[in-house]
């Protein structure tokens, strides 16, 4: 708990303070100081309330076991001792924070966050405070020795058995797994490969340096996790309880130097570099010191692999020279399709993320049919509770149907080939690279704002990328095409498959973004986006400030789409969840059809650290609620800490008996699938990435034109657009202090905005949204028409920035 000051006033306003105190999240602190001997804590047992895993919710009772810094739970006492864990949680490597009111525990793992309380009833309220206060002192007590434990020793990391969620047979049928695999990825080396291979030094080598390369990386994870727990030891605030403390012996202090099993001679030609400590009896090798010497190591060898597989390839080469040439039927073959060899933006390849893990297994590749989509195509806790790149948008066919009303020339400045269709010449890089975040403190931020919703807390402009709220939701319109398929498409259960991986579609760029966000839009702020070769029209706007709404309008010859969305987001330590509200409606002409569905939950993990990812999970549910045909369920599955499977998705579209009539699968970043593999059909891939996108926020290239804004298009625009916020259009240019200033000037123009509101009792009223008998947010339709005639020149429009 945090560290208060005492005070000896008995006044109501202590009682107040006392009150706020008790009732806002805290944080316990980890180990100060160096590491040194420290008693083991006692063993602490007993039933506390956990909250259900996703999808369930609720509450249950379990059965906690807390040895060693190791908490341990179970259904009964009884499981505990027969060794059936329901789950298991290193403290010592969470982040841990409590709320005394409510006599909550919060566990952030980082892959997990535990959600645990103390029964409270009113007849044993003083008995309910007791336990608590026992079960707090027991964790920080057992964090610390924990802690203590990883500083002595990185590698006594590796005691901890279990991963959460693992039974002890699951664990050793994985273990077994592993032999096995490793046993058979053996054999296939010494008997499945070809004589060639055999012969071939460079290969040996290769394969040995890559062995290698694999142990250097299990190594360096260790020694991060553990530079991860001195962090925040030394960067967490300091907190102290009211009993139980343990202090370091101040006679018996002991020091360890940070040391791997692998010593290079690299290293030992390395000058000696020590850190004095305070205190210390010896010096210390900083673990960056170490970290850096196995990332140097790492380096080399796959340098040293890349030369052996070099040299095997040019040997290769010349024994397929030295072969038969091939026939005149194999030249013809090659030399076509050298000529009908697409762009490199068309190129179908993998994407991995560069900041996700330290590797992330490939997806299963099917050999599968694709589907051309053209508009004229018609048919085509588990016992708790028990890459492609799509031109699909290339291949459709686009006849928009409707004229741009704003008559803008800068959509008549290029000619979309065979669609007769007046494209913009779009910029394809931003005007400055991604300024780098490392002097920004996240942690100081944060830490006083466990378990709150951050949609109110103010972040330094350096932790956002330049685009808007309100430019996120038209960038979810990327692939509108899916849309446009599914209003050409004659069989309701075909046409539901299109409209669910459009829903899927729209998280596929968030793969790349987990490093930044979005600016919060400011009331009255509005975008519009105007995409003649996309054959839609996109217009937002920030209808209400607290709590935080922004609506959406989207109009096609094909579909008409609205929304409007609310996120509601909180920090526990180790991950920032984002949960929104609201719902997408869209309606299909051609049948009449009228879709609506839900957003799913998102987690952004290791928020503190620069490996940051993000996930989502939970279920889409979507409905046709003008018919009832079919109905269709994607799942966004949670990974899995026992497994490499990650951003997966699973979906069904059954009938009104419920048979299931369709299935689809894949990855919300790669694909979805339609069928069983390996005939399964490709209904969807993303578009290829921006070589350079790592220096560009890891925005799409569609991303990179949402901002961008041109003479021509100045002139039709209303002063309230996103395109010309200032702080926005500062951070896209690379100016950090001006984007800075311009924020804090925008936010102080908004509180007085709204002080007059209050002071004459008004309220805001959107300029294009209002809302409907339902309280969703509809689009008045007059924005084109003004656009259009008399403009937005001589409007009313507050000055917002």
């Amino acid at each position: 708990m945090t560290s208060t000051s005492p005070t000896h006033s008995d006044s109501s306003g202590g009682s107040s303070r006392l009150d706020n105190h008790q009732d806002s999240w805290e944080i316990i602190e980890g180990l100060k100081g160096n590491p040194g001997d420290i008693q083991e804590p006692e063993k602490q047992e007993g039933f506390l309330l956990k909250r259900r895993k996703w999808p369930m919710k609720g509450w249950h009772k379990r059965y906690f076991q807390l040895e060693r810094g190791i908490l341990k739970y179970a259904k009964h006492g009884a499981d505990l001792k027969k060794g059936k864990l329901h789950g298991c949680i290193d403290v010592g490597l969470s982040v841990m924070s409590i709320k005394t009111k409510t006599k909550a525990i919060d566990l952030d793992t980082n892959n997990n966050i535990y959600h645990l309380k103390v029964k409270s009833e009113k007849s044993q309220e003083v008995k309910s405070q007791e336990l608590f206060d026992d079960w707090v002192a027991k964790l920080r007590n057992h964090r610390i020795f924990r802690q203590n434990e990883i500083a002595m020793d990185p590698h006594e990391r590796e005691r901890f058995h279990p991963p959460s969620h693992v039974s002890p047979n699951l664990n050793d049928s994985m273990r077994q797994c592993r032999s096995s695999l490793n046993t058979q990825a053996s054999v296939v080396q010494q008997a499945k490969v070809s004589a060639w291979l055999h012969s071939s030094e460079d290969m040996d080598k290769s394969c040995r340096d890559l062995e290698e390369c694999e142990a250097y990386l299990l190594e360096l994870n260790l020694l991060l996790k553990s530079m991860e727990v001195l962090h925040r030891t030394y960067s967490a605030p300091a907190i102290s309880i009211m009993a139980s403390t343990y202090d370091l012996p101040k006679k018996k202090k002991s020091t360890r130097k940070w040391r791997s099993k692998n010593n290079s001679k690299d290293a030992k030609k390395d000058p000696p570099s020590t850190l004095q400590v305070p205190g210390c009896v010896s010096p210390i090798h900083p673990p960056s010191e170490d970290f850096c010497r196995l990332a140097h190591n790492i380096h080399s060898t796959l340098r040293s692999a890349y030369k052996s597989l070099s040299s095997e390839r040019d040997r290769l080469k010349v024994m397929v020279d030295l072969q038969a040439p091939p026939p005149a039927q194999v030249k013809g073959l090659k030399s076509g399709y050298s000529l009908d060899q697409p762009d490199g933006s068309r190129l179908l390849v993998h994407q991995a993320s560069n900041d996700s893990r330290v590797s992330i297994p490939e997806s299963e590749f099917f050999d599968a049919q694709e589907y051309q989509l053209t508009s004229s195509s018609s048919e085509n806790e588990a016992s708790d509770d028990e890459s492609y790149n799509s031109d699909v948008s290339d291949s459709i066919s686009m006849d928009t149907g409707y004229s741009n009303e704003g008559g803008s020339e800068r959509h008549n400045s290029a000619c979309s080939a065979g669609s007769g269709v007046q494209v913009a010449r779009r910029r394809s890089v931003l005007p400055s690279p991604q300024p780098s975040g490392s002097g920004v403190s996240l942690w100081n931020i944060l830490k006083k704002n466990i378990g709150k919703d951050l949609s109110k807390v103010a972040m330094p402009v350096q932790l956002n990328e330049p685009l808007n709220t309100l430019q996120l939701l038209c960038e979810e319109m990327e692939y509108s095409e899916l849309l446009d398929t599914a209003n050409n498409t004659e069989d309701p259960y075909q046409r539901m498959v299109y409209v669910a991986a459009f829903a899927v579609s729209g998280y596929a760029s968030t793969f790349y973004r987990a490093g930044s966000k979005p600016f919060n839009p400011i009331l009255g702020e509005t975008y519009e986006c105007d995409r003649p070769d996309k054959g839609f029209r996109f217009l937002a706007e920030q209808v209400s400030h607290h709590p935080p709404v922004s609506a959406c309008h989207c109009d096609s010859k094909n579909f008409t789409l609205w929304k409007d969305v609310r996120w509601r987001n909180k920090f526990w330590g180790k991950s920032l969840e984002i949960v929104p509200m609201g719902t997408t409606h869209v309606t299909l002409p051609a049948f009449g059809d009228h879709y609506e569905w839900n957003k799913v939950t998102s987690c952004i993990h290791n928020i503190l650290s620069g490996q940051r990812w993000i996930e989502h999970y939970g279920e889409i549910s979507i409905k046709n609620n003008n018919s009832d045909v079919c109905q269709c369920k994607v799942t966004f599955i949670k990974a899995k800490s026992w497994s490499s499977a990650v951003n997966e998705i699973e979906g069904v579209v059954t009938d009104t008996t419920g048979r299931v009539v369709h299935t689809f699968f894949g990855k919300w970043h790669e694909g979805v699938y339609q069928g069983d593999p390996p005939s399964a059909v490709c209904i969807w891939r993303p578009n290829q990435m921006p070589v350079d996108q790592d220096l560009y926020y890891g925005f799409t290239q569609f991303a990179v034109e949402l901002n961008e804004l041109d003479t021509s298009l100045k002139a039709l625009l209303p002063p309230t657009d996103t395109r010309f916020r200032l702080d926005q259009r500062c951070l896209e240019e690379g100016d950090i202090e001006g984007a800075e200033e311009q924020k804090q000037r925008i936010e102080l123009l908004q509180r007085e905005r709204r002080k007059v509101l209050e002071e004459n009792n008004m309220t805001h009223t959107p300029l294009f949204f209002k809302k409907s008998k339902d309280d969703t947010w509809v689009s008045c339709n007059t924005y084109w028409e003004q656009r259009k005639d008399p403009g937005f020149s001589t409007g009313d429009f507050p000055v917002l920035w």
